[in-house]
């Protein structure tokens, strides 16, 4: 799967929100967000604009086996 380049940080805090995610906390330029669906999960989402690829795919990937689902899905 192609990773969109242009994703900015706001719309990947909101976007897990799905999953049950929400924004716990915010040190710096780094925003916390956090689940208690499935177990106790949190994600730190640099506030950087755009995210770069690599770091896109790390956050995704690690919610995703967070979910045991697919990136894709």
């Amino acid at each position: 799967m192609k990773l969109p380049r242009d994703v900015d940080s706001a719309r990947l805090i909101k976007a897990p929100s799905v999953l049950g995610y929400q924004a716990t906390r915010q040190k710096g330029s780094h925003v916390r967000v956090t689940t208690q669906v499935d177990g106790e999960n949190h994600e730190v989402i640099p506030y950087h604009q755009p995210l770069k690829v690599g770091t896109l795919a790390s956050i995704l990937k690690h919610i995703a086996a967070h979910h045991r689902i697919t990136v894709e899905e």
